[in-house]
């Protein structure tokens, strides 16, 4: 079984503990979020879906994140200048570089910054309980 057949599985069962049917469009919804890898947003979530099952609405996409947002399995960025875009919430602690000209999210994960983050916590009489660290951005032009 792959990861994503195995995610999938696990969204189902999240849902269904929810009393939730799982129905053709919201399983199309879930195999989509099973399998990417990158940030979507609800609409191109939807985007994404009606490919595989025309009768979805976008109102299904938007209660379904919402369900399982609830649950732990996905996790919502309100990443500033645009709508919500959204991850798988498993995956090991990273941060995120969004491209302020693309859109792009770029993930990256820095231990330099963990300790230091820490030891500013430290030093203020505090436990980093979670965090966040969104830095905006723009590629640098190559001079010459």
């Amino acid at each position: 079984m792959t990861d994503a057949q195995q995610k999938l599985g696990q969204y189902e069962t999240r849902l269904r503990e929810q009393g939730v049917r799982i129905t053709r469009p919201r399983k199309a919804i879930l195999k989509i979020l099973s399998e990417t890898a990158d940030h979507p947003d609800a609409m191109e979530i939807f985007r994404r879906a009606v490919a595989l099952d025309a009768t979805i609405s976008l109102s299904t996409v938007y209660r379904t994140m919402k369900l399982l947002e609830d649950k732990g399995e996905i996790q919502r960025h309100a990443f500033a200048g645009g709508p919500a875009r959204f991850e798988q919430a498993d995956g090991e602690h990273h941060d995120h570089l969004i491209d302020l000209d693309t859109g792009d999210v770029i993930e990256f994960h820095s231990d330099r910054i963990e300790q230091l983050q820490d030891e500013i916590a430290h030093a203020l009489g505090y436990d980093i309980i979670h965090h966040r660290l969104e830095l905006y951005g723009r590629k640098r032009r190559r001079k010459g």
